[in-house]
């Protein structure tokens, strides 16, 4: 386990950079998902839950992001979009599963057979699969306060809207030959509705004569503007002749474009969709794309996906990407994980990745301990390990990183030290074996999140009786606002790691165990620079005796 010196990572480290932040970051995954809404996240739920490496890249721009509530979602019914969205976030976090405010720029493939994905921000993202849920893009007639209303009293799916609007005035403004297609059930829903028939051209015009013989009221006339009232509400729409339909709601078609141009650096493009309405991205039944190892799911493959279906749909596409990649492991006769891949990346040059330096707040704490049994989770390029070992203490260190435990050994090797090296992850099964220790040490860094928390359980019983935990970490809250993506993308999620504050409600769930000593917030020491992060939330405590 390591930590980059200005996010809270899975990997604890130590260690302070020897030098301000990198402009731009590189970053390994088993999957990246483009786009976090329903299709999206129900996809990484499937994968994040089959212990996949799993980076959401999502850039806050929904198709439904105009509605206030969203219908036809069984047992989320009403709720705002907002609202799920947040909720399948969460879920996903709670698998380790980790959601990046930012943007896809371009996906091109790698000579190795590995997806590239340029971000903003000048940040890459590297993944075995590649899945787009980025929806497609509603394209309105140019028709005044139709955009200003889209989503509102403008509407155009009975399923989502329907309802609400029930034995209202009704205007349809139908702009091409599929608007029709709709109005049946419109009609079923209100006997106060008019069709206007903005572009005739193309309509089968025995639907219009049904329409217009079971009481539905036809205008032949183009529509001139949508109408609001003092409340801001639709109240009619004006005719290219000046007449007024009075109007509670609007109903527009809009045409369709698949939001698929970043995937045009693999060579996919979008098909036409058979109602001539639009294009959509084509997959086999599977949701694989033309280009093996993409996938896509969602409003991108089929326009007519309200909510329910296209997390659905993302659900089942997530699981075959985890058959396509266990396949692969299979294969290849290895159980790959996406996380060592990512940490072993950011080892594998030949420049120190830190300072070198221990933690000044470790040594601070340390100092007045009695040297016995230390154990450093995440550590990174082993400068704590070591500064515990140069003072008397028995340390065992762990990483997921293989190559960050090769460069330890490398410099113990160097200072004459025994430290004992152990590659794992605070979320495997007996990640510390069954010792106890009188000192551990996690500094700047956290783990992936697991609804068990077995991470967080494996930590605090290293603790042995009488022994010190020691928890230090990056001060967050100024990052903690919105991210401006169409410059830049957050590479980490800080939500997906088990963080400083959950460890401490554990601690203070039990207090016949365990006594919180410092639980508090306070400046950096001295020792490296640091852009970002200028203080420390740091927690000591102490496991009871009896």
């Amino acid at each position: 386990m390591s930590t980059h010196p200005t996010h809270s990572r899975p990997s604890a480290h130590s260690e302070h950079a020897s030098h301000p932040q990198h402009p731009t970051m590189e970053r390994h995954c088993d999957v990246a998902v483009i786009g976090g809404s329903a299709a999206g996240l129900a996809a990484a739920l499937q994968l994040s839950r089959q212990r996949r490496g799993v980076v959401v890249v999502d850039d806050g721009t929904p198709r439904n992001a105009p509605a206030a509530h969203m219908h036809g979602y069984l047992g989320h019914e009403g709720v705002a979009p907002g609202e799920l969205t947040e909720a399948g976030r969460e879920e996903v976090r709670a698998y380790g599963g980790e959601v990046l405010s930012g943007r896809v720029l371009g996906v091109h493939r790698h000579g190795d057979g590995r997806f590239r994905l340029d971000l903003t921000g000048g940040h890459t993202l590297v993944a075995r699969r590649v899945l787009a849920a980025t929806g497609l893009s509603d394209e309105l007639p140019a028709i005044d306060g139709v955009a200003e209303g889209w989503g509102r009293g403008v509407i155009h799916c009975p399923f989502c809207h329907g309802f609400e609007v029930r034995d209202q005035r009704l205007v349809q403004i139908v702009t091409h030959p599929l608007g029709l297609h709709p109005t049946p059930l419109f009609r079923h829903l209100t006997d106060r509705l008019t069709v206007v028939l903005h572009d005739p051209a193309g309509l089968d015009e025995g639907v219009v004569e049904a329409l217009a013989a079971s009481g539905v009221t036809i205008e032949r006339a183009e529509a001139g503007r949508v109408l609001t009232g003092p409340d801001g509400g639709v109240s009619g729409v004006e005719l290219g002749d000046g007449r007024v339909l009075e109007a509670d709601a609007v109903v527009v078609g809009s045409r369709f474009r698949a939001r698929a141009d970043v995937l045009a650096g693999v060579g996919l493009t979008t098909t036409a969709h058979p109602t001539g309405a639009g294009d959509v991205l084509a997959v086999d039944p599977r949701g694989e794309t033309a280009v093996p190892g993409i996938y896509a799911a969602g409003n991108i493959t089929d326009p007519s996906l309200q909510v329910l279906p296209s997390a659905a749909q993302g659900s089942q596409v997530g699981a075959m990407i985890a058959f396509s990649l266990a396949e692969e492991d299979l294969r290849a006769a290895v159980r790959h994980s996406g996380e060592r891949a990512d940490w072993d990346h950011r080892y594998a040059g030949s420049d120190r990745a830190w300072s070198g330096n221990p933690n000044g707040t470790l040594v601070h704490e340390a100092t007045a301990l009695s040297p016995g049994r230390a154990l450093d989770v995440g550590t990174g390029e082993g400068a704590d390990a070591l500064w515990l070992a140069e003072q008397g203490w028995k340390v065992t260190a762990t990483d997921i990183s293989g190559n960050a435990l090769a460069r330890v050994r490398a410099e113990a090797e160097r200072r004459g030290l025994a430290v004992s090296l152990v590659r794992g992850d605070a979320g495997d099964p007996a990640p510390f074996g069954t010792e106890t220790f009188d000192l551990v040490s996690l500094q700047y860094g956290s783990f992936k999140r697991t609804p068990d928390q077995r991470g967080l359980r494996s930590l605090l019983a290293a603790v042995a009786p009488g022994g010190t935990l020691l928890v230090v970490h990056h001060d967050l809250s100024p990052l903690s606002g919105p991210v401006d993506v169409a410059t830049q993308t957050r590479m980490y999620d800080p939500s997906a790691f088990v963080g400083v504050d959950e460890i401490a409600a554990a601690l203070t769930a039990e207090p016949d165990i365990w006594q919180v000593e410092i639980h508090e917030t306070r400046p950096r020491p001295a020792g490296a620079a640091s852009t970002h992060h200028v203080s420390d939330v740091v927690l000591r405590a102490t496991r009871r005796t009896v």
